[in-house]
């Protein structure tokens, strides 16, 4: 990944994704065009972020985007609770940024026409910070339900967009 910098979550100027550390990777192949998984993902990230408990839990840690906002599908500028949307490149690559009391983050996705399917890929960057960061990171990441939830919302992405082989509903 080339260093690029980034807006940061809060607005204080750019956010460098290549200096947060990785944490993971998680991936799924979609019976569909990228195009299709664009919007499947969009609809997937208001589905899994925009609701009363995604909410509660950004104003719980803090989050700088507690709300979502918008354009959608997501562009440069959006938010979900506890993430905004850096870089948008429609049917390649979504960059979502965020930051908290005990975390510096990023969530990228990346879809790859593989033939008639996308390869769609999940990749965490974060940083914690200090004693709380690294109970925060244990208790999200080392508890595994980070490694639960990411592929948790591409299954959800895969079903959306495999509805009719377009991502639209049928």
């Amino acid at each position: 990944m080339p260093v690029i910098p980034r807006e940061r979550a809060d607005g204080e100027g750019p956010m460098d994704i290549t200096a947060l550390p990785y944490v993971d990777e998680h991936g799924t192949e979609v019976e569909a065009p990228p195009e299709a998984v664009w919007r499947a993902l969009g609809e997937a990230l208001d589905g899994a972020f925009s609701g009363a408990g995604a909410t509660a839990y950004a104003q719980l840690v803090g989050c700088a985007d507690r709300s979502a906002s918008g354009p959608r599908p997501p562009a440069p500028g959006s938010a979900f609770p506890g993430f905004r949307v850096a870089v948008a490149d429609p049917g390649r690559e979504l960059v979502l940024i965020g930051r908290h009391r005990f975390s510096t983050y990023a969530l990228v996705f990346r879809l790859d026409p593989v033939g008639p399917r996308t390869r769609v890929r999940a990749e965490t960057r974060g940083r914690f910070p200090g004693p709380l960061g690294a109970l925060y990171r244990l208790l999200v990441i080392g508890s595994g339900g980070h490694a639960v939830g990411v592929p948790r919302l591409l299954a959800g992405v895969r079903r959306r967009a495999e509805r009719d082989g377009s991502g639209r509903r049928a």
